[in-house]
């Protein structure tokens, strides 16, 4: 749908919808609703990654990408800090009537998700020559060089040999099987991060605000990778770099029965946030042809979904308090996941070089004129390890 719709009609429109979807959760009065409104909620989220992907892709040259992949990732982080100290505010507030603090945690982040969707829905630009913009020829020139760069050009019509293709490619597996283990991690540890805290003695507002450096910690990492990532022009061993630091937080998490160290273990396990980012930088930045692109991040997110889904599944009740069994898990899912960046940006270096050999100096820019040509079918296309 994404192909087939103005990114920021479609998109504003789920916004709105997820965000009505939230309010209505504050007057929910069993579990069966509540289930299924938090079914609805998973499943409008799903919408907005891949849209955002799209757009950094379209928008930005590839040299670019990996910089607003970071200021996107750093809005989650920073959501993380701003949603801890909201969060502690409303549980201060009384309740009035019926509405208790959570239901107006529902009513007020509801109601502002709704909002934003209504800006996106009419101002959002979702093409490089939007009408916002109002280009001058001049500009228009440089808009068409910028696209021929990151090698998109959107179309209406789904092309259904650049999904074989994708298929085709084993690097397709490796980034979806990277997107499914290193969230392994992801959706436990948020779960996780509070039962740390709560082991250090710490209850109620307190351990809201003690998950505030979690997303310092998640910034500061989003921050230093992707500025190597940028200054270095590599991606896939920055990205390796970033998991191995979350490696090294889950072994502390492991390895330590109780203490203060495992807050700093925990804090440094978010380094598969910018392991993550990297990697739909990689995918975003590799993968050319419109259809190819979004498929290529539409499965990958589908399994980012499993993975966050699994994760807490692996946190057994009989393995408290340290679920030894979950974490050796996800270390194992690290590991892996390094192996697979390595074979990734293997790839792409053995096919530079055989590109180099047959066509000497091969140049990014899509052949001729723009055209929704392939990474594959363009042989003039360099990757970017």
């Amino acid at each position: 749908m994404l192909q087939k719709f103005p990114i920021s009609k479609f998109v504003g429109t789920v916004l709105v919808i997820w965000g009505a979807t939230l309010l209505c959760m504050a007057f929910v009065i069993s579990f069966s609703q509540l289930a299924a409104l938090r079914f609805l909620l998973g499943f409008f989220e799903a919408v907005t990654y891949p849209a955002m992907f799209l757009l950094i892709a379209t928008f930005y040259r590839r040299s670019e990408q990996v910089v607003w992949f970071g200021v996107m990732f750093m809005s989650n982080g920073l959501a993380g800090i701003l949603g801890s100290v909201i969060g502690a505010g409303i549980l201060k507030m009384p309740t009035v009537g019926d509405i208790s603090p959570w239901k107006w945690a529902m009513i007020i982040f509801g109601s502002f998700t709704c909002l934003l969707g209504f800006f996106y829905f009419v101002f959002l630009p979702d093409r490089p020559k939007s009408r916002w913009f109002k280009l001058t020829e001049e500009e228009q020139l440089i808009i068409e060089d910028r696209s021929r760069d990151n090698a998109v050009v959107p179309t209406l019509a789904i092309n259904y040999s650049q999904i074989k293709e994708a298929l085709h490619e084993p690097r397709f597996y490796c980034y979806t099987l990277i997107s499914l283990f290193i969230n392994f991690q992801n959706g436990a540890l948020t779960n996780f991060s509070t039962i740390i805290i709560q082991n250090l003695g710490f209850t109620g507002v307190n351990i809201i605000l003690l998950n505030i450096p979690s997303g310092v910690m998640t910034i500061l990492l989003i921050g230093v990778f992707t500025f190597i990532s940028k200054k270095k022009n590599e991606t896939i061993y920055v990205a390796i770099a970033a998991n191995t630091v979350s490696l090294i937080g889950l072994i502390i998490l492991t390895a330590i029965p109780e203490g203060g160290a495992k807050l700093a273990g925990l804090y440094l396990a978010w380094g598969s946030t910018p392991a993550y980012l990297l990697m739909q930088a990689s995918i975003t930045s590799n993968v050319s042809g419109y259809t190819k692109k979004i498929f290529y991040t539409s499965v990958n997110l589908v399994f980012y979904t499993f993975g966050n889904f699994i994760g807490p599944l692996l946190l057994v009740e009989k393995d408290e308090p340290r679920y030894l069994t979950g974490m050796g898990v996800y270390l194992a899912c690290n590991v892996i996941c390094i192996l697979l960046f390595l074979f990734i940006r293997y790839s792409y270096v053995k096919e530079n070089k055989k590109r180099l050999l047959h066509n000497g100096s091969p140049d990014v820019s899509l052949l001729g004129d723009l055209e929704d040509f392939t990474d594959v079918e363009n042989k003039n296309f360099v990757y970017r390890p």
